[in-house]
């Protein structure tokens, strides 16, 4: 299986953490992400966790829209 350096997406602290912690962590734990930014996000869309955030319907339909545009290029 290859590696893959976390530390370029979650926070240090996070970074050698098992991947199921990271998924259960709060927002915060991405790089570039504040707790405010996690506050904003649970008032919004009721996001608590990276889960949560990877499943919210409207990332999703972002991310394939992307990759759908990005396939056509």
């Amino acid at each position: 299986m290859a590696a893959i350096d976390l530390g370029n997406m979650v926070d240090k602290a996070w970074a050698d953490k098992e991947l199921s912690e990271i998924l259960a962590a709060p927002v915060s734990a991405l790089k570039g992400v504040s707790d405010r930014h996690g506050d904003l996000l649970r008032e919004a869309f009721g996001i608590r966790t990276v889960a949560d955030l990877a499943n919210l319907k409207y990332f999703q339909w972002a991310s394939t829209l992307a990759s759908l545009e990005s396939a056509t290029k």
